[in-house]
């Protein structure tokens, strides 16, 4: 069903601060995969879940390159090393061996990362979690779900299914990415305004400590008022106080009903207005509001992943608003939905141009798919600079607009350096999505861009890292989010779990 209606109608701040960028110095003291650890890795695992390039394995070093690089092609390892246990046990008495022997330990889940955080900075051992995949528990009454850290995200959800329930938490790379993974990066989602962050839905964490200890908290209570909640550390420590083995999860019940619409709009000035209106009269039933603008729009629909609206209702749009709702009546919901709708539409000055209401769950799902596709649209149009950040909604254009003028004042904004700047995200969180896409990832732009963006993430008072954590990518960037004193409480936590510091060397911290 479509609904048309035509409109007729720089300041950054300067910081002084320290701007290096060196995590190898992390990995200093400690020491490569020899053969001997080898050979003592082969009592605890089978030789199918040892893969190295040393003897008397010999893989070929080609099986290790998609545990050493990341999938943008950006980041890249030299491990020799890769080790896949399939129990806590294993992971335990691994994690012991290379405390004593000093060696550096990247956990890695599904490595759909973007800062670098589950590839090694030099030759650490990956220890990969793909092996643990074992669902161990699910009370269809509670909704409280006890799974391996190696759980895909999607068979999480395929499992749920059939219980009318869903995981709190939805990504594009569902399909690849890893419960536990998803723990370590606190990972956000499309529907994060809905069901909040995993600080507040994971009830309880099983890890392995730097020195093997087993820290068994997979409660699964709702309420537990007993002293420190310690889970907390590790969610979004990004593997570098232990290592994350086991998930105690609340599940949410499954709406019953779920639409969406995708909406044009004549100017980014009508998103708050819309998204302030939208919660007014959709209420308990808004489950995610998300932003694109034009160019990353065109880019969806260039690469292919759809086409939600008619060239000609495309036409005057600046940028686009894709409304979810997920109720328990479909009825009730359709009828708020509607009446949103029109109102928007019969509005004086209406803050919409044009848009489509999905008319069945194939739509539905082709609605959802170009907002899921604009990663995959933008790395086919060139080599993406991501910036994954928190500012006050009302500058999100302002960013991109900002961005975009300082690259052209750098000579740098054409089809041989960069050839887009673009932004998309969650309004609902304040979660922005800066991708600078570029013919080439080169010196040259990224001194442009850093410390620039930071700076002006800074001067928002916002954060250099919404959801996709700080990995290797923004370990130099830290201070301008975190205050000295905050930055050093970080690393005394980090020295009272990790005094060898294997946990992931060189992420998080500078």
């Amino acid at each position: 069903m479509f609904i048309s209606r035509q409109l007729a109608r720089r300041t950054s701040l300067r910081v002084s601060r320290r701007w290096s960028h060196s995590p190898a110095a992390a990995l200093s003291g400690l020491n490569s995969v020899t053969e001997e650890d080898l050979a003592h890795f082969a009592k605890i695992l089978p030789p199918t879940a040892i893969l190295s390039t040393l003897s008397p394995s010999a893989t070929p070093a080609a099986e290790l390159e998609p545990f050493n690089n990341d999938w943008m092609n950006k980041y890249h390892g030299r491990s020799t090393t890769v080790l896949k246990p399939r129990t806590t046990q294993e992971v335990s008495e691994i994690v012991k061996w290379c405390n004593q022997r000093r060696i550096g330990i990247v956990p890695q889940g599904g490595n759909t990362g973007l800062v670098g955080g589950g590839v090694p900075v030099k030759d650490e051992l990956v220890l990969s979690l793909s092996n643990m995949t074992k669902i161990r528990a699910f009370d269809d009454v509670s909704g409280i779900l006890v799974a391996d850290a190696g759980c895909i995200l999607q068979s999480l959800s395929d499992f749920l299914t059939p219980h009318n329930h869903i995981v709190p938490l939805d990504l594009g790379a569902k399909g690849s990415c890893q419960i536990g993974g998803n723990v370590s990066t606190n990972a956000g989602g499309l529907r994060l305004l809905r069901y909040g962050s995993l600080h507040g839905s994971v009830l309880g964490l099983e890890v392995v400590l730097p020195d093997g200890t087993i820290l068994d908290q997979l409660t699964s209570l709702r309420k537990d008022n007993t002293g420190y909640d310690l889970k907390q550390l590790f969610i979004g420590a990004e593997g570098t106080l232990g290592v994350v083995t086991g998930v105690s999860i609340l599940a949410a019940p499954a709406p019953q009903a779920s639409n969406n619409v995708m909406l044009a709009l004549p100017k980014f000035e009508n998103v708050l207005p819309l998204f302030k209106e939208t919660k007014r009269q959709l209420s308990e039933i808004l489950s995610a509001f998300e932003f694109m603008d034009r160019t990353v729009y065109d880019l969806a629909v260039k690469h292919g992943q759809g086409r939600a609206l008619d060239p000609s209702d495309v036409e005057g749009a600046e940028c686009f608003v894709l409304v979810e709702t997920s109720g328990g009546k479909r009825e009730h919901d359709e009828e708020k939905l509607n009446s949103l709708l029109e109102s928007l539409m019969e509005a004086e000055q209406p803050l919409i141009n044009t848009g489509v209401l999905a008319t069945s769950p194939a739509q539905f799902s082709a609605l959802w798919a170009i907002r899921e596709g604009l990663t995959e649209a933008v790395s086919k149009e060139g080599k993406a600079y991501k910036y994954d950040i928190s500012v006050p909604l009302h500058k999100f254009k302002e960013v991109v607009d900002k961005t975009k003028e300082h690259l052209r004042q750098k000579d740098l904004l054409h089809d041989n350096a960069v050839k887009h700047v673009v932004g998309y995200g969650h309004v609902g969180d304040g979660n922005l999505h800066l991708n600078v896409v570029a013919a080439q990832y080169t010196p040259e732009i990224e001194a442009a861009l850093e410390p620039f963006i930071y700076e002006l993430v800074a001067s928002y008072k916002g954060s250099i890292s919404a959801e996709h954590g700080i990995g290797v990518m923004k370990t130099h960037a830290l201070q301008y989010s975190k205050s000295p004193t905050s930055i050093e409480w970080m690393k005394r936590i980090k020295a009272l779990f990790d005094p060898n510091g294997i946990m992931n060397p060189g992420k998080v911290l500078p």
